[in-house]
Formats: C-alpha cells, sequence, structure tokens
C-alpha cells in the first residue's frame, strides 16, 4: 500500500472520528436538555443505548486509527507486507483486503 493510500485511510479515519465525538457530544448534551424517562419510552431506542451505541463505533474508529498509525510506521520501517509473528511474507490479496494487516493468513488463523 502507498503512503498516499494510508494518508487517505488515516484521514477517512480522523474525520470518522470526529463525526462520532461531536454525535456522541449531542446525545449526552439531549440528555441533560431532557428530562424524560427514556428507560421507559416504548417508542424506541433509550439515550443510554444510542450513546453506548456511538462510544462503541468510536472506539472501533480510534482501533481503525491505530491500525492505520501501525502500518504507516511499518512502511517508514521497511517491514510493511511483513508477518509480525512469524516473518514471512503477507499476502498481497491480503494486503489488498485488509491493508493494515499484521499477520499472515497462517498466523492469524
Amino acid at each position: 500500500m502507498s503512503a498516499d493510500a494510508l494518508g487517505a485511510e488515516r484521514a477517512a479515519a480522523q474525520a470518522q472520528i470526529e463525526a462520532l465525538t461531536r454525535q456522541f457530544d449531542e446525545i449526552v448534551a439531549a440528555s441533560r436538555a431532557s428530562n424524560a424517562d427514556d428507560e421507559h419510552d416504548p417508542e424506541g431506542a433509550t439515550i443510554a443505548f444510542e450513546r453506548q451505541q456511538v462510544a462503541a463505533l468510536l472506539e472501533q474508529a480510534r482501533r481503525r486509527l491505530a491500525d492505520v498509525d501501525a502500518a504507516v510506521t511499518a512502511v517508514e520501517s521497511g517491514t510493511y507486507g511483513r508477518c509480525e509473528t512469524c516473518g514471512s511474507a503477507i499476502a498481497p490479496e491480503r494486503l489488498a483486503a485488509r491493508p493494515t494487516a499484521r499477520t499472515c493468513i497462517s498466523c492469524a488463523r
């Protein structure tokens, strides 16, 4: 994967984190402004559920960013495309499907 592609992936992850952080902050602010008993609202998901759902997505986006940063570091050190477990080359097809892969298919199993 090229440095440009990793840079684009990093920018996309950061944009996702920013958007989810805004969404999380809006949910928290809405829950403070409302005195509704959302735990017993039959009309849908609770505010707590929505907050936890966005928090989980935010954590996933942060892991994605960390994986991209690790791939950038591997490119810079010349170890990108090598399995961190056994040292073998990671198949190009695997890297095409998952550019941040750190292990070969055999070690991933």
